[in-house]
């Protein structure tokens, strides 16, 4: 136990909650930006058993962020190469590998032994998947994802709390770091963030992030909390899609808006709302002649002054946190909901280019 002493010196922690670490088991989906992280601070911290699914291989394009990999590893197996540093980092823990991407074929198989699932994967699609199979299975997941200098955080289905598809339920448009790319720190610090989430629930400690939404913001250190709710039927899945390809729900759709249709909209004189959800400080840099500024923290206690039977269109500065606020107007009944693609910046680089941008 000497290798954890100052967790163990920890007031609300001690031996009882690092045995609780030891006893459990813990599958971490992807061994990319985000797995690194929560694959090196798990096995630190002391779990017992961590699962490992990952199929890819290191490329020298992954070394700016995925931190575990050294140049010569360029072209092995993530997996393989991964679990020979962990083993080094901490030979206690016990290292199970799953050496293929997650499919509707084999998804229940390899969740099942575990107590907790670390969601890294890096699509939609796979996020349906895991969510749908820890419902059925009945454990807990910690999400996050990234994009650009942007990154979100919750856990779910925890002890009832909401899913993944109550949370976005319908899939989004945004690409992944091979597309936009990403900020070599970002996954860095979301994933710390979800390691740290998956202690919390193995142990009983704090308060999880459960039917919480944490969005972090490098670029001005903006760091926000978003409540929603479990939606009714989300916890009702008995059986895997036959494809998660294109996911099929059936909530209402979050309808996406490019900024050339945005502009359209206002050259055209559309009756529509305009929201834009970033802080007062971003809104005083730039926004656009026409939108109303309402903070996304405030959104929830701002729906009475929203029009129903007008169309809404979320924006933000590049389309994440826009996401999650028009997802809480499509569950609070809005029947015409848009999420503006790319947000502001993209206006600023592709309409406006006189807008100054941040």
């Amino acid at each position: 136990m000497n290798r954890y002493d100052r967790q163990i010196r920890l007031e609300g922690f001690g031996i009882e909650k690092q045995e609780m670490l030891r006893n459990a088991a813990v599958l971490v989906i992807g061994a990319g930006g985000l797995g690194v992280p929560v694959l090196q601070y798990l096995t630190a911290m002391g779990v017992g058993k961590i699962g490992i699914a990952e199929e890819d291989t290191v490329s020298v394009t992954n070394l700016q962020r995925q931190v575990i990999y050294t140049t010569a590893d360029e072209g092995k197996p993530k997996i393989q190469a991964a679990i020979a540093r962990l083993e080094a980092l901490n030979p206690d823990t016990v290292f199970v590998p799953h050496p293929y991407y997650l499919s509707t074929a084999n998804a229940l198989d390899i969740i099942a032994p575990y107590d907790l699932v670390v969601d890294c994967s890096d699509n939609f699609g796979t996020r349906y998947l895991i969510n749908d199979a820890c419902v059925i299975l009945s454990k807990p997941f910690i999400y996050g994802s990234i994009f650009r200098y942007e990154g979100q955080v919750s856990v779910l289905n925890y002890n009832g709390s909401g899913t993944y598809r109550c949370l976005f339920p319908e899939p989004g448009d945004a690409p992944d770091c091979n597309d936009v790319g990403v900020l070599g720190v970002l996954p860095g610090i979301i994933g710390c963030y979800q390691a740290s989430e998956a202690v919390k629930v193995l142990t009983g400690i704090g308060e999880p992030l459960a039917n919480q939404l944490l969005t972090v913001q490098l670029l001005d250190n903006t760091h926000q909390v978003f409540s929603f709710h479990a939606q009714p039927g989300n916890h009702d899945i008995s059986a895997l899609q036959d494809s998660y390809g294109n996911s099929v729900c059936d909530a209402r759709t979050m309808q996406l808006l490019t900024v050339q249709e945005l502009k359209e909209w206002l050259d055209e004189g559309r009756d529509f709302q305009l929201i834009d959800v970033r802080e007062k400080d971003e809104w005083d840099y730039c926004h656009i002649e026409g939108a109303v500024h309402i903070p996304m923290r405030r959104v929830a206690a701002s729906l009475s002054t929203l029009a129903r039977d007008t169309p809404v269109a979320m924006i933000c500065h590049h389309g994440m946190r826009s996401r999650a606020t028009a997802e809480l107007l499509l569950q609070a009944g809005f029947p015409d909901v848009y999420n503006v693609s790319g947000g502001i910046h993209a206006w600023a680089r592709e309409i406006d280019t006189t807008m100054a941008v941040y």
